[in-house]
Order: structure tokens, then C-alpha cells, then sequence
């Protein structure tokens, strides 16, 4: 990783989990107070090939020893009502600035995978881990829409590995092959703005850079 990338990555969390702390501690107290259980969901993700770490994330589900693979509509019963709200606010992907501040994650990059797609495409996955997997990135921010809509249309697991195999993860990696070519500290940001806009305006038309 860039040595100014990962500047970046640690004074922009550290920024960030100042107010955004208290957040999470109300978030925190009313998970346990609504859900109980287990606060947070930890999940096994690629870092690089061969490097794993563990990925942070509010708990949104209810819990199940046997789940695998992507999510699809055949997942969707065990969302809980908190977990809608969490989901639909992004509020559950806050504690991955933790990742992030420890090196596991950047801000921007490829989407962190499950241990099995880089073993099944490792070729693809060794070019789009070359720099930290991030919290959003290109294929995020222009392709996940259209990947809502194809999973919400899978009514049982082997329907969504099938799609999401067939459909959205050459997609995917097409979209991060082509962030690992033209990145730049401009498309960072240009990536982290209209996330922003999304989460925050609910804009889900990423505007044109100008060059």
C-alpha cells in the first residue's frame, strides 16, 4: 500500500472514530437492549492472498453455525427490524474503521473477500489484492444496486452462489481490475464522496469525474 494511502487511512479514521464513537456506543447499548447476543459479527475475509484477517461489522442477522457464502434473498428472514435500520443506514459497516486504523482494510479499495472465492479465482484475486480490500471502492459504489437486485431475486442458497458466481463476481472483478489500474489519490476521494452521497443523500447516480 502507498505510503500516502495509508496516511490517510489512519489520521482520516482516528478523525472519524472521535464523534463517530458515541455513535457506536448508542448503537452498541441499543443492540444489546433490542437483539442481545452477540454485538458485533465476525467475519473470516482476504486481506491479501495467503492473509487473512477479521472483518468488523454490527451484528444485522440472526445468528446460524451453518451460514456461507453471499447473501440473497434466501437470507432475508433472518435480518432482524434492527438490522434493517443498521443495514439501510450503513450505521453497520462502522466498525471496520477499526480494520482500517490496524492495516486489515483501507477506506477505498476491492471489497474484502470470503476466503473461497480467492481460492477459486486466484489468478483474478492475486492482480485486485494488490493494494488493502476497502470499506467501499469502484465496483461498490457503480455495481452493488444491480447486484440487490439479482440476489433479491434468489430464493435459496444454491440459487445465490449460482448467480452471484455466474453474474456479479465477474463483474466485480473486472470493476476492481480496472480501480487497479487507474487509481489514484483523486479517484479516492472522487469514490469516498459519492459514497457519501449515497449513504447520506441516498444519490445512486455516481457522477462523471472531470479530468
Amino acid at each position: 500500500m502507498p505510503l500516502g494511502k495509508r496516511l490517510f487511512d489512519i489520521v482520516a479514521s482516528i478523525i472519524l472514530l472521535i464523534p463517530l464513537s458515541v455513535v457506536m456506543l448508542i448503537v452498541a447499548i441499543l443492540h444489546k437492549l433490542i437483539e442481545g447476543g452477540p454485538l458485533l459479527y465476525r467475519a473470516q475475509r482476504m486481506r491479501a492472498p495467503g492473509q487473512a484477517f477479521t472483518q468488523l461489522k454490527f451484528r444485522t442477522m440472526i445468528r446460524d453455525e451453518a451460514d456461507f457464502g453471499a447473501t440473497g434473498a434466501h437470507k432475508n428472514w433472518r435480518i432482524t427490524p434492527f438490522g434493517h435500520f443498521l443495514r439501510r443506514t450503513r450505521i453497520d459497516e462502522l466498525p471496520q474503521l477499526f480494520n482500517i486504523l490496524r492495516g486489515d482494510m483501507s477506506f477505498v479499495g476491492p471489497r474484502p473477500p470470503l476466503p473461497e472465492y480467492v481460492e477459486r479465482f486466484p489468478l483474478h484475486y492475486a492482480r485486485v489484492l494488490r493494494c488493502r480490500p476497502g470499506a467501499t471502492g469502484l465496483a461498490t459504489l457503480i455495481y452493488h444496486r444491480h447486484e440487490d437486485r439479482i440476489m433479491a431475486n434468489c430464493r435459496s442458497a444454491e440459487a445465490t452462489e449460482a448467480a452471484y458466481y455466474r453474474r456479479c463476481l465477474p463483474a466485480k472483478l473486472k470493476i476492481d481490475s480496472i480501480y487497479q489500474e487507474q487509481r489514484t489519490l483523486g479517484m479516492d476521494l472522487w469514490i469516498i464522496w459519492n459514497t457519501i452521497k449515497v449513504v447520506v443523500l441516498r444519490d445512486e447516480r455516481p457522477r462523471r469525474r472531470h479530468h
